[in-house]
């Protein structure tokens, strides 16, 4: 591809207005979700004492299928739109009438599947809701479009304010549901109130205003490279999702809410703080992708950034499952703090994977992450399947031995498209794991030898200790790691 303005570096932008128009998208985009996420969770903790383990294994169920089915719904079109350089208004409508085909038949699919669906379940109650979930489709290609045009354009802070309004809103009605008595129904009013909202605002935030285009000659390019991202996505669904099918038709309703309940609290940093900052690094890197030392240099810091967040956070989970669990949704719902151990171990394995796609993907090799993704579709299926066959602890302990693997094969394959020799890598990672390990053995450490008898007690001496430790590691150990993730924060690096 020829650089153009739009993939490129400007040439009269420096690299320093470059670096802050990068790091203002992040502070923008990922602020907003963390604030948003904290609304959010704040209304899930309150919901979660109102509703049973059961209504959200119903929610799990029907979750899988709208996820698999959000796959094909256009975000590779919207990508597209992202990633090449010219895109002219004819196209972005061809990709707006793309976006609106695609989501009624995915409606019209839905609809005509849930009876099919909920026998595969025994559940009855699945079909009804996957009915009323056709719904949340008339939204999507709405917010797709807008959120590709700001997205071209870094207006990050537009798609922040509008990603507030709509968590707001959300929560709302989420707590207005669960007040009112509505049950297993206020898992679906609440998400259809945020993508209304959202594709309202949005809409209006990127003045999105077009009437679409069905005739797609021309837009081929824009078509393949989506479908490769779709193929990739619906690859990524097996590997995230194949554990709640298998759980699904394994146990009933409670037991698999127990296990998704564990898999929130586990995948809180990879579910609701990765991808905002995978959004932005997708658009920087699409305009960087001439510059390939560039890519693997922003890539290798951002790694170690994130790493340092999320190791001490999944590991200081694993080290205090119980007063958490406890604490933060109540005695009914102890049987999840021995999987919240189990998937603490795994899951930076699978967040280190998460952070590779946006690279890939911005250097115009999606076909990377979509073999990538295959294998690892073929190996978490496997491991869940064994697993399960030892009980819900069996499934949850398959992630530690499935999920290193697939993280192998990802290094493989994508540090030599991103530029990156695996000992750079690797140099950028060990601080936080080595540091974090170091947290999570003086944290039972001290649990044995104090022996707290609250949950209130042990919670806040595994965060003194084990803040204290990692702090300590880092300053003692990895320093200049330290020092470099401060001055990205700050603007100095």
């Amino acid at each position: 591809m020829t650089p153009t303005p739009e993939s490129t570096i400007p040439p009269a932008e420096s690299r320093t207005a470059w670096a802050d128009q990068v790091r203002n998208a992040v502070l923008w985009r990922s602020g907003s979700q963390i604030v948003g996420q904290l609304i959010a969770w704040g209304s899930t903790f309150v919901v979660i004492r109102m509703l049973t383990p059961a209504d959200y294994g119903l929610a799990a169920m029907t979750g899988v299928v709208l996820l698999l089915l959000n796959m094909l719904n256009g975000h590779g079109l919207a990508n597209a739109l992202i990633q090449h350089g010219e895109v002219s208004r004819r196209e972005q409508r061809q990709v707006f009438g793309m976006l609106l085909l695609l989501n009624l038949a995915l409606a019209l699919l839905q609809f005509a599947a849930a009876p099919w669906i909920a026998a595969y379940y025994h559940e009855p109650m699945v079909a009804r809701l996957l009915r009323v979930q056709t719904l949340l489709y008339l939204a999507t290609p709405f917010s797709s479009l807008a959120y590709a045009l700001l997205a071209r354009r870094m207006e990050f802070h537009l798609q922040a304010r509008v990603n507030l309004l709509s968590s707001v809103a959300g929560a709302l009605a989420a707590i207005g549901g669960a007040l009112g008595g509505l049950g297993v129904w206020t898992l679906v009013l609440a998400p259809a109130v945020l993508f209304a909202t959202r594709a309202v605002g949005l809409t209006i935030a990127a003045r999105a205003w077009m009437w679409p285009s069905f005739d797609f000659r021309g837009a081929g390019h824009l078509a393949r490279y989506g479908g490769i991202v779709a193929g990739a996505s619906m690859l990524g669904f097996v590997q995230s999702q194949a554990d709640v099918l298998i759980a699904g038709r394994w146990f009933d309703a409670h037991g698999v809410g127990v296990y998704t309940t564990a898999l929130f609290l586990t995948q809180i940093f990879t579910n609701k703080v990765v991808p905002p900052l995978n959004e932005v690094a997708f658009s920087a890197y699409a305009r960087m992708q001439h510059d390939q030392a560039a890519v693997a240099s922003g890539f290798v810091r951002s790694v170690r950034l994130v790493m340092l967040v999320a190791v001490p956070f999944f590991l200081g989970l694993a080290v205090s499952a119980q007063p958490v669990v406890t604490l933060a949704l109540g005695d009914q719902w102890r049987e999840a703090a021995p999987l919240v151990v189990l998937l603490g171990i795994a899951m930076p394995f699978m967040a280190l994977q998460t952070l590779f796609p946006p690279a890939v993907d911005a250097m115009g090799r999606p076909g990377i992450t979509a073999r990538t993704t295959a294998i690892g579709a073929v190996l978490l299926p496997v491991a869940f399947l064994v697993g399960v066959r030892f009980g819900i602890e069996g499934l949850a302990a398959a992630w530690i031995v499935a999920h290193p693997l697939v993280l192998g094969i990802v290094l493989y394959r994508a540090l030599p498209v991103i530029g990156l020799s695996l000992g750079t890598f690797l140099g950028a990672v060990r601080p936080a794991f080595a540091a974090g390990l170091a947290m999570a053995g003086a944290v039972v450490l001290a649990q044995a030898i104090v022996a707290p008898q609250s949950p209130v007690g042990t919670l806040a001496l595994s965060v003194v200790v084990g803040g204290g430790v990692y702090a300590g590691m880092l300053l003692l150990f990895a320093r200049p790691a330290l020092t470099d993730a401060i001055a990205m924060i700050r603007r100095r690096g």
